[in-house]
């Protein structure tokens, strides 16, 4: 890892509070730093972090960002939700301040080896898949990063032994200058966030940041069947391909329902496909990947099949949540853009009621008519996208504005008959109604089990 800098008496701007700024205004306090933290929401909004940065130190300027602010501030660390182009940081680069992500900040103290996975779609599945079989196998894991626990809180779990595997996003990676993971993981790339990219070209360019400072002793995984990510191959790590499609050069790749793993010319079985817990067949991807990766780092190739045979899958991605009369509600809040709900329809046979909408972040939802007519008999809108999504699909499916959540859920549990699927896979980030996608997910699992709670004690009444 890189050599770490010194914090002690530096002055550190943190922009927005959200769980990555508290950890990381925390972070730099706690080594001496003079941290001010501002946010654009109210002290009230904040509610209790703003006593817990006040103890620690932590000078709060909230309600707004001041301009002022950056002409004190040696180092500044936005929140993975301020846009790199946000005005206050574009003043901040013409004064010649340093700006890094928290994800830059936490490798100059991190300790052991990274592997860090990026992609518009299966980050999640696959980060923590890859974090589960490494573990299993007896390997001193971290999981981190955009799944849920920033990396800056882990610095003090690593050591020379560790392995951290992180879930980098577009917008950690945009503001990285020396990350350089072990093991990089790019696992396609599809439109999304271009709300805040403006082009698929720029949100891949940043995506593709995860290579930028490998050297020939570290690895590069792609996927061989994804045209958006080949052209990103790096010249300089050793590059290793996954495919479901063909055989690779070097890799994991899939030959007659297996899965084998192809290096320096020798190929080796790891497992079956059939024994690959997770529906879809992008997870079988996701396993392509997450082989590749802890083939290199180290992990033998029965505990590697181990692994994945043990993995329970992921909250909030295609999880099952109840079976009521016959028919299966399955979450997916994660599906947060338009291919991952592709990938979700692509999942089940048929008769599916999806529920759609939250907040647009510049999508094209026509893409979703053909799958659409073909699987699903019921399309519930909620969300403000709820209006754009009805004019692009109309015509492919039955489709009924929910508004809410609860109504969508309500209106899919009278409409399904048994052997149904009802499918949460939004195609929009959630903030519309929701703090994240994590918070929709929740909800909707909570609705579904207060369906079954009436319908057994329906059945026991009628007892």
């Amino acid at each position: 890892m890189s050599a770490s800098i010194e914090l002690r008496n530096k002055r550190v701007l943190v922009v927005g509070l959200a769980r990555t700024g508290i950890a990381t205004a925390l972070f730099c306090a706690a080594r001496g730093a003079h941290v001010t933290a501002t946010d654009t929401r109210a002290g009230k909004e904040l509610g209790d972090p703003v006593a817990v940065l006040q103890k620690a130190g932590v000078a709060l300027e909230l309600g707004g960002h001041r301009q002022e602010l950056i002409l004190d501030a040696d180092l500044i660390i936005p929140s993975p939700g301020v846009p790199a182009d946000a005005p206050l940081l574009q003043f901040a680069r013409s004064k010649g301040v340093t700006i890094w992500s928290e994800i830059e900040l936490a490798y100059r103290f991190l300790k052991g080896r990274l592997i860090g996975i990026t992609g518009s779609n299966g980050k999640t599945t696959t980060t923590s898949l890859i974090e589960h079989i490494l573990r299993s196998a007896g390997f001193s894991t971290i999981l981190a990063g955009n799944i849920g626990t920033p990396l800056i809180s882990c610095v003090e779990k690593s050591s020379e032994k560790t392995v951290a595997v992180a879930e980098l996003s577009s917008f950690q990676l945009e503001l990285i200058e020396k990350l350089r993971p072990n093991i990089s993981v790019f696992l396609n790339l599809t439109p999304d966030h271009l709300d805040r990219h403006h082009t698929l070209e720029s949100y891949g360019a940043a995506k593709a940041r995860i290579f930028q400072n490998q050297g020939e002793s570290d690895s590069a995984v792609l996927n061989a069947d994804d045209p958006g990510t080949t052209p990103y191959a790096p010249a300089k790590p050793q590059v290793f391909w996954f495919s479901r499609k063909q055989r690779v050069a070097q890799g994991a790749f899939v030959k007659e329902s297996e899965i084998l793993f192809r290096r320096e010319g020798t190929e080796e079985a790891i497992l079956k496909l059939a024994d690959i817990p997770l529906a879809g067949a992008h997870n079988v991807e996701n396993v392509l990947a997450a082989v590749a990766a802890t083939k290199l780092a180290g992990a033998e190739s029965a505990a590697i099949a181990k692994g994945v045979r043990s993995f329970a899958g992921v909250e909030h991605r295609l999880e099952f949540v109840a079976e009521i009369g016959g028919v299966r509600f399955y979450n997916d809040s994660k599906a947060t853009n338009v291919d991952a709900t592709l990938k979700a329809l692509d999942a089940f046979p048929g008769r599916i009621l999806i529920i759609l909408g939250g907040k647009d972040k510049g999508s094209d939802y026509t893409v979703l008519k053909a799958p659409l007519r073909e699987r699903a008999i019921l399309a519930l809108l909620i969300g403000v996208a709820a209006d754009k999504i009805e004019k692009q699909i109309a015509g492919s499916v039955a489709i009924e504005q929910a508004g809410t959540l609860e109504r969508a859920v309500e209106t899919a549990a009278h409409a399904a008959r048994a052997g149904d699927v009802v499918l949460l896979a939004p195609a929009c980030a959630s903030f519309d109604q929701f703090q994240n996608y994590e918070h929709r997910g929740r909800v909707f699992k909570e609705l579904v089990h207060q369906l079954e709670r009436q319908a057994a004690s329906t059945t026991s009444r009628g007892r």
